[in-house]
């Protein structure tokens, strides 16, 4: 064998010899799409470093047409002697058996005898990047890219670096460098461990078009990879593309008839176009063909949203409840029979739902709320006021932490505990204003007799949703504090809008005598009476 072949074979040794913690990517980042996630990815086929190319072939543009001016080195390569080739084959070698003190020691040296060559560079690199040397490695990486800027390694291994760093705009982009200069010259599966990279970047950046390209030149390059045909078809529906999305996932259900989560895919394009009976159509096709229990009751949930969209919610009761008789443990079909059972008025049907949600998935804490917030509606409010203190716990943010305080405070409400009430309602206020919040705050602090509160706290709730109830309970506070005129604007409001309301007439009366128009009052009390009113009637005596 010739020197120059045995170093070829070296070089393929090292580069698929590096151990993971100098290869692996952080964890796999995921998306909110569709049907909750994008697949990238998968963590059992971390990044390895691809092999080192024999001689490189001319340099291509990202479509894979010949570069109209190749890259040339920063300095001039100085190519190895007979020597320097030996010590590089012994360097990788040790490299390769785990001995990484000796084999950084041998690229120095190498490094120091030859500069100008990249193979050392690279090396090194390596061998720094196994032990975690990330800063190290970066700079070699450097003088490699400089002396080899047509090899595709160098930006992919900075790329490696910078995702690990959190970097990840500046990944994206040496990735996508990888991704040009490597058409022509890579091996299949280290393109595909390039294109594996610049997709979960593409990912993370949710730039679903780039990402789309990027995918379908991983299935052309293994056609029968049905994973990736899938997430080719989640990105297109991703970037807007769903009906160009709809050729590829027909492929493949054709190919994997079983597959619950094309089908779903599939449902999830023909509810974007809205066509929800094509869908409903493709969803009950799937039930026929999919045995897996875990997967119909995926099918079986998706189906109860639908349902629920078409307004039958009696049959999206009965199809997430065979959802849960699919997989008991499926926690989101649980909730979910949980949150239809409630919309259908069966409370005790929606109790034992979250609390079988909640069994499940403890530490959720938007089940925890609703399971919170349906022992309220059963009038258990220590209950609620426990699950709302454990929702929390887990330290929910958003509306999800509102809603916990929300039900905090009307526990505490109905027990009788107004100042806890306040402070409760007051922070959820805070964290996401709502009509209801300030009504039951401006309720809590009428019932401690701080009106000026009250009467805030309640014209925040009628400005934010100006019910009946919200203005009648404003305008009791605005006469609990005296501002009389304020009150009977907003009384007149109500009578005018309905003349049976008693109450708001007998509290028009109380407004228009304490500003001293006895007459106005006398009307206002004679018909209060008149409907019914028993405090108007002993107010006129």
């Amino acid at each position: 064998m010739t020197q120059p072949t045995r170093y070829v074979l070296t070089g393929l040794m090292l580069a698929l010899a590096v151990p993971a913690s100098a290869q692996t990517l952080v964890e796999t980042v995921t998306t909110t799409s569709v049907q909750n996630t994008l697949n990238s990815a998968d963590a059992s086929t971390t990044l390895k470093v691809p092999a080192i190319p024999g001689t490189p072939a001319p340099a291509t543009d990202s479509t894979g047409s010949a570069a109209t001016s190749p890259a040339v080195p920063a300095v001039t390569v100085t190519p190895l002697t007979a020597g320097q080739q030996r010590q590089l084959g012994t360097a990788q070698l040790a490299f390769q058996a785990g001995q990484y003190v000796q084999a950084r020691r041998q690229f120095e040296a190498l490094v120091a005898a030859n500069y100008t060559n990249p193979e050392p560079h690279f090396g090194l690199a390596l061998t720094l990047l196994a032990q975690k040397d990330d800063k190290g490695a970066s700079f070699e990486l450097g003088q490699f890219v400089a002396l080899a800027p047509d090899r595709f390694e160098g930006p992919y291994n900075l790329g490696v670096i910078a995702t690990r760093a959190g970097r990840y705009d500046d990944a994206l982009k040496l990735y996508g460098e990888a991704a040009t200069l490597m058409v022509g010259k890579a091996t299949p599966t280290a393109q595909r461990q390039v294109l594996d990279a610049l997709a979960t970047e593409q990912t993370r950046k949710a730039d679903f078009t780039a990402l789309s390209a990027t995918l379908a030149a991983t299935v052309a390059l293994d056609p029968t990879n049905q994973d990736a045909q899938y997430r080719l078809a989640q990105a297109r529906t991703l970037s807007g593309q769903g009906a160009a999305a709809l050729p590829g996932v027909y492929a493949l259900l054709k190919q994997a008839p079983a597959r619950a989560d094309a089908a779903l895919l599939l449902v999830d394009i023909y509810v974007a176009q809205g066509l929800p009976d094509r869908a409903m159509r493709e969803l009950n096709a799937a039930l026929t063909r999919v045995t897996v229990g875990t997967d119909r009751s995926d099918l079986l949930l998706r189906k109860a949203n639908l349902l629920a969209a078409s307004g039958d919610t009696y049959n999206a009761v009965m199809s997430a409840q065979n959802a849960t008789r699919e997989n008991g443990r499926n926690a989101a079909a649980f909730a979910r029979l949980g949150e239809l059972r409630a919309a259908r008025g069966d409370r005790p049907g929606a109790l034992t739902a979250y609390l079988n949600a909640t069994k499940l998935a403890p530490q959720n804490a938007m089940y925890r709320v609703a399971l919170a917030g349906v022992r309220l509606t059963l009038n258990q409010p220590v209950d609620a006021a426990a699950d709302a203190a454990a929702a929390l716990k887990l330290k929910p943010e958003g509306a999800q932490l509102a809603r916990a305080q929300y039900v905090q405070g009307i526990s505490a409400y109905q027990q009788g505990q107004y100042p806890q009430a306040i402070k409760a309602l007051r922070a959820s206020q805070a964290t996401a204003p709502s009509a209801d919040a300030a009504l039951w705050l401006g309720l809590s602090a009428y019932a401690t007799k701080d009106y000026a509160t009250a009467a805030t706290a309640l014209a925040e709730s009628v400005k934010l949703d100006p019910t009946p109830m919200a203005r009648q309970n404003l305008a009791s506070a605005l006469l609990a504090s005296a501002r009389y005129a304020e009150a009977e604007a907003v009384l007149r409001g109500l009578v005018s809008e309905n003349a049976k309301n008693a109450e708001a007439w007998f509290m028009l009366g109380l407004a228009q005598r304490a500003q001293q128009r006895e007459h106005d009052a006398r009307i206002s009390l004679e018909t209060a009476a008149t409907l019914g009113n028993l405090r108007a009637e002993g107010a006129l005596k």
